[in-house]
């Protein structure tokens, strides 16, 4: 049995609920536009460089390196009570596309510009797995 996941959850409706399904299968996948190649994150239907409306899923290498990231030493929130202090952070993936997560075996204190991360998945409920980084 599954403890319970007391941090918000996203909602997996349309593209977001695609992103997440392939994370459940342990994958980590974006949208890359059919016609000019490039990623994008987070999902949408229109690609940002050239306007088109064909594109696919395609995987991510997994890897990345620490952009950013803030230290919350309050929760903002009920469910991060037991986290504080915490590092919310953007990993600049090898793709170009940056994701918002959180680093799993760092403290907030040991976190560097451009440290070499690599995805793992933590299953919080039954139907979401969430894409989180360790550093490598």
């Amino acid at each position: 049995m599954m403890a319970e996941y007391k941090k918000p959850l996203p909602v997996l409706e349309e593209l977001s609920g695609e992103f997440y399904g392939w994370c459940k299968k342990g994958q980590l996948r974006f949208q890359r536009c059919s016609d000019c190649g490039a990623w994008r994150h987070m999902p949408r239907e229109m690609c940002p460089e050239c306007g088109s409306t064909t594109w696919d899923w395609q995987a991510s290498s997994g890897r990345g390196k620490v952009f950013t990231w803030t230290v919350a030493e309050r929760p903002l929130h009920p469910g991060f009570a037991d986290a504080a202090p915490y590092a919310p952070v953007v990993v600049e993936m090898e793709e170009g596309v940056r994701v918002l997560t959180e680093i799993v075996d760092c403290a907030p204190a040991d976190l560097k510009i451009d440290m070499p991360v690599e995805v793992v998945f933590e299953d919080a409920t039954e139907e979401v797995t969430l894409p989180k980084f360790r550093s490598v």
